[in-house]
């Protein structure tokens, strides 16, 4: 077991934990963040998803030791049910969910977006949701929750 030292949702950690383990079980385990999901553990579903210096990634099998030093978002960080953010206020008003499963993927997915590009046509949206996989067929409210989104991120 080693130190680790974490910033997640701008508060700092200091954990005893192997450094190999990923990501995700400390979130969940340590942490007690349960946004992210275990959904197949190789990084190809994206229910796992967690902003990295403000990009989406699977957080399923990185290492914890490897994140150290940079900065981690998870659901929990976006906002909260007085303040929601702005894509999360998208995706409930376009009811954008089903199961809800991949639910933090897709928000994870379309902020890392957002910051990146935030005025994606169409082509974009698939390009930066297609990580995260849906079995409930919701993939064109979510479309449309994303421009939803980048709309009232012009706005603001």
């Amino acid at each position: 077991m080693d130190k680790i030292s974490l910033t997640v949702n701008s508060k700092k950690y200091q954990l005893e934990t192997d450094p190999e383990t990923p990501l995700l079980y400390v979130l969940r385990n340590q942490l007690e963040l349960n946004g992210p999901k275990y959904g197949c553990g190789y990084e190809q579903c994206g229910a796992c998803m967690v902003l990295l210096d403000d990009k989406a990634y699977p957080s399923c099998r990185i290492p914890v030791s490897v994140v150290q030093n940079r900065d981690i978002i998870t659901l929990k960080g976006l906002g909260n049910r007085d303040k929601l953010h702005p894509v999360q206020e998208a995706f409930l008003e376009e009811q954008a969910a089903q199961c809800g499963y991949c639910l933090n993927g897709m928000l994870i997915s379309t902020i890392s977006l957002l910051k990146e590009n935030p005025d994606p046509d169409r082509a974009a949206i698939d390009e930066g949701l297609k990580r995260v996989l849906c079995r409930c067929g919701t993939h064109s409210r979510f479309i449309k929750a994303v421009e939803k989104a980048a709309a009232k991120s012009r706005l603001r």
